[in-house]
């Protein structure tokens, strides 16, 4: 149900479209009172109309701050502090089984304060997609799929059987099952509306643009389709889901202006790896983007999806699209109802969300501009997902990349009883994965191809090669089916293997014994070519030390040559049945072929047989007998699902916030720290303390699932938290992996963290730049609050995580600019004391005193980067879970 706010602009006004009356809030009838509006670019104009509409909601949106908003124009940079409500909530498994523990927690917690539990549920709707769990197990064969959900309920029987508790005793909560698609592409092509409708008070329908947050980072997706949704961590999100708006500062708004149009034989993942690496030079952490100019006419709505799906890797909260005729060909082809299609049109001309290509250009804070006919075929890689590489270069990239960090040449070795050997640069995995690309069917359309003329060459993956198709819809199968181009790619190796997420998460499945065996025991650079969206250093495989992203196309293309030591576009990539050297030119599809395969083969019918009824899941999920119930009755000895310590001891009345006094680093880090350096991810070694942990409760190595899988049990979570395998702790030179030392012992960082905290010794962590990039992993933070640190300071902060360690009552402050650890001399041996902290301010300047390890001290000077007056609460209650408990039990 829609609040009614205020309206002391008297906005509220009637819009009547096919016979049907909606209420809506008038950014017309606003410019009367604030001054035209025309020019704000539409993502601003989204948040002005949700101001507009919340006025007064909670004494939380004021006529000051709708001004502020509309004021941007005269000066556009960052500013006043707003509260934004997003319509609804986007969940994946693995952001999401958390999010239902801490909710059945607060549950527990909210009845021992004396409250209502009926009142910890959601208020919005919240659609959790089940599509992280799935493995590439089974590969290249027919039966890859239906042995792989086999598998995949068999590891997870415990999480789903929670997830569906979740569905039958929350209000507003829809699981969406495995197997169905990857949570950004069903949210494109089914949950999304682009003009969402509800009731108020009244009983009117009230119109209003469709905005979400999600516990995904690459939510961003549904930017493309005129949708404002961005990815949060999953405190955010349940904060979001029991009724508080979203803290944010009116941001700034890069313009990213497009013309011309891409050339033969040019992809949307070309364009989208342009992008990312210009947004990256430019610099848009913590801004909108927007996407605007002549080009955006030839840009499919797909298209605009895959560049709006990658805003994380350029740094950006969003990547936005207006509304346009590609919007409604969109919407209509993928089956929604015509009395839909027809609201999005009237709404988005009336508010000034349709593209016009004769209005003035919106203001912007800055600009760029990209003629997309020079965007050349692209990968990006070897480890960062903005470092975009010339096709044509990256035989050199890789060379220069083994002689800078390895500093080794490229060599060969036999593999154990096999008739082939491998070496440097081999590509060990080719994944056609992530909702990155697989909700594109022009670049479909196109591996689809390439995969038909490989296979008529009698062409062949190299022997050493995992490959896999996972599409992010089970469309994506209808549609190759029918064009008869699976067949194909089943010829060449690259069968389903699920719908989900699979390689570009890590769920990769492990590579074959004696491959794996010969890259580790011979220190082999080994390469991953995939069409995802991360490639970051541990992520896709641990056997895998070079990963590369790049279009679907290419990446058959990478799996019939086998390596990324030779040029790509001039050396075969493999010979004919009959002997005969095959180029990639003759195989690769002409962009009318991949428009009239796509014209011909993808249709209505496709989307709206596949989303007739997508809660209702295949047999495994229809098998699973939960009923609901207002708390969760917690299995003991579970090591899936736990009730986490969070609330443990906690009162209606926060304590005050202590000073931070004699803290020692548990991590000095150096840049770029991700979180999947943080947050525990991938799978979990025998060895860890994750690992002894399981073991010491009964769980064999072969069901130690992934970290991803057991993100509901706090124990293991937190054991795994700094334990990627390529983290570089400087506390310990010469060590790669998680492990930090104790009075000069080195151990595990867990270990480590246990000790300190028996002394009662509070930690800290120090890092450099960019500290965070990446998932928008909750338990990153929710780890590093529970292994004891109380403050992290590092050169800059990427903006979830900065905000998920406000969320857990971790303190995030950052050097002034030009200092940093080196400029300061800080090292592990030192002793961190940062004191007032009761009465600290957002933004303020925090002195931090340093003890160095004989005796001697100093002192600089840190930003407190609590941005916000309600963030500042959030950490004084102790984390914003804390804060939604007591206001709800109050």
């Amino acid at each position: 149900m829609t609040q009614v706010g205020k309206d002391s602009l008297g906005t509220r006004s009637n819009l009547n479209v096919g016979g049907q009356d909606y209420a809506y809030y008038s950014l017309k009838k606003a410019s009367e009172t604030i001054g035209d509006v025309s020019r704000l670019p539409f993502s601003m104009k989204v948040l002005l109309e949700n101001l507009l509409r919340f006025e007064d909601a909670g004494f939380t949106v004021s006529v000051g701050h709708i001004q502020a908003l509309a004021d941007w124009q005269k000066n556009p940079v960052t500013g006043s502090e707003i509260q934004y409500r997003p319509a609804r909530v986007l969940l994946q498994d693995f952001t999401g089984v958390p999010c239902v523990v801490d909710l059945a927690a607060m549950r527990d917690a909210i009845s021992k304060l004396g409250g209502d539990t009926s009142k910890i549920n959601p208020l919005v709707p919240v659609n959790l997609v089940i599509d992280h769990s799935v493995m590439v197990d089974e590969f290249g064969h027919p039966k890859a799929f239906e042995e792989n959900v086999e598998i995949e309920y068999q590891r997870n029987m415990e999480r789903y059987d929670f997830l569906k508790w979740g569905s039958k005793s929350l209000n507003n909560f829809y699981a969406v099952p495995p197997g169905t698609g990857i949570c950004h592409q069903v949210n494109l092509e089914n949950i999304a509306q682009a003009v969402w409708t509800s009731k108020d008070q009244a009983g009117a329908t009230v119109a209003y643009p469709d905005t979400c947050v999600g516990t995904d980072s690459h939510t961003t997706m549904i930017n493309g389709l005129g949708v404002l949704g961005w990815g949060v961590g999953g405190i955010e999100a349940e904060a979001a889901m029991l009724g508080q708006p979203v803290s944010m500062l009116i941001p700034e708004v890069v313009g990213f202006k497009l013309t011309g149009k891409l050339k033969e034989g040019v992809t949307a993942t070309d364009l989208v790896l342009t992008c990312t690496n210009m947004l990256r030079k430019h610099g848009v952490v913590g801004r909108f983007v927007e996407y605007y100019g002549p080009g955006l006419a030839s840009l499919s709505l797909a298209d605009r999806a895959t560049l709006a799906n990658m805003a994380p890797e350029y740094g950006a909260t969003c990547g936005f699209f207006g509304i346009d005729d590609k919007t409604l060909d969109y919407l209509r082809l993928t089956g929604r109802e015509e009395q839909q299609i027809a609201l999005v049109e009237a709404y988005a001309k009336e508010q000034g969300l349709w593209i016009d290509p004769s209005a003035a250009d919106p203001v912007f804070s800055s600009t760029l501009e990209l003629d997309m006919g020079s965007v050349v075929p692209s990968l990006a890689g070897p480890k960062r997902p903005q470092d975009r590489v010339d096709l044509t270069e990256v035989d050199d990239v890789f060379a220069q990349d083994m002689a800078e960090t390895y500093k080794k040449s490229v060599t060969r070795v036999p593999v154990e009883g096999k008739d082939f050997d491998v070496g440097d640069g081999d590509v060990m995995i080719a994944a056609i994965t992530s909702c990155t690309n697989t909700s594109n069917p022009g670049v479909l359309v196109a591996a689809g191809l390439v995969a038909k003329k490989a296979d008529e060459f009698g062409l062949k993956p190299k022997p050493w090669v995992k490959t896999s198709l996972a599409p992010g819809s089970q469309v994506v199968t209808d549609y190759l089916v029918k064009a008869g181009l699976q067949k194909h790619l089943d010829n060449i190796g690259f069968n389903l293997v699920g719908y989900g997420c699979t390689t570009c998460i890590g769920n990769s499945g492990p590579l074959a014994e004696p491959i794996s065996k010969a890259i580790n025991d011979n220190g082999l650079v080994a390469s991953a070519v995939i069409s995802g969206n991360r490639n970051f250093e541990g992520r896709v495989s641990p056997d895998v030390r070079a990963n590369f992203l790049a279009s679907p196309p290419l990446v058959v293309a990478y799996a019939l040559k086998g390596t990324v030591i030779e040029d790509f576009t001039t050396t075969p990539i493999g010979q004919s049945r009959d002997g005969v050297d095959v180029y990639l030119k003759d195989i690769w599809p002409s962009n009318e072929e991949v428009a009239e395969t796509m014209l011909a083969n993808v249709d209505r019918e496709m989307f709206q047989t596949r989303y007739a009824d997508v809660y209702k899941g295949d047999a495994h999920w229809q098998a699973i007998d939960v009923t609901g119930s207002e708390t969760y009755k917690w299995r003991a000895g579970s090591t899936y699902i736990a009730n986490p310590p969070y609330f443990d001891g906690m009162t209606m009345t926060p304590a005050p916030v202590t000073d931070i006094v004699d803290a020692k680093p548990l991590l000095v880090l150096g840049d770029s720290i991700t979180t999947d350096h943080i947050s525990p991810a991938g799978s979990i070694k025998a060895d860890s303390p994750a690992g002894q942990w399981l073991m010491e409760h009964q769980v064999a190595k072969a069901d130690f699932n992934s970290y991803g899988a057991r993100r509901g049990h706090h124990e293991v979570m937190m054991r795994g938290t700094f334990a990627n395998i390529r983290i570089k702790n400087e506390m310990v030179p010469g060590t790669e992996g998680g492990f930090s030392s104790y009075k000069g012992e080195t151990m595990p960082v867990y270990d480590a963290a246990m000790k300190h905290k028996a002394d009662g010794t509070p930690l800290v962590v120090i890092a450099g730049k960019e500290y965070g990039t990446g998932s928008s992993r909750d338990w990153a933070a929710k780890g590093t609050n529970l292994l004891g640190v109380r403050a992290v300071i590092v050169e800059s902060f990427e903006r979830i995580h900065r905000s998920n360690l406000v969320g857990m009552g971790v303190l995030p402050l950052q050097f002034k600019d030009g200092e940093s650890r080196t400029s300061l001399g800080l090292t592990g041996d030192d002793s961190f004391t940062i004191r007032g902290l009761a009465d600290i301010q957002p933004g303020q300047d925090v002195e931090v005193e340093v003890t160095k390890a004989d005796g001697s001290t100093t002192s600089f000077t840190a930003l407190c980067r609590i941005d916000t007056a309600n963030e500042l609460e959030y950490y004084f209650n102790g984390g914003i879970l804390h804060y939604v408990l007591r206001k709800l039990a109050s």
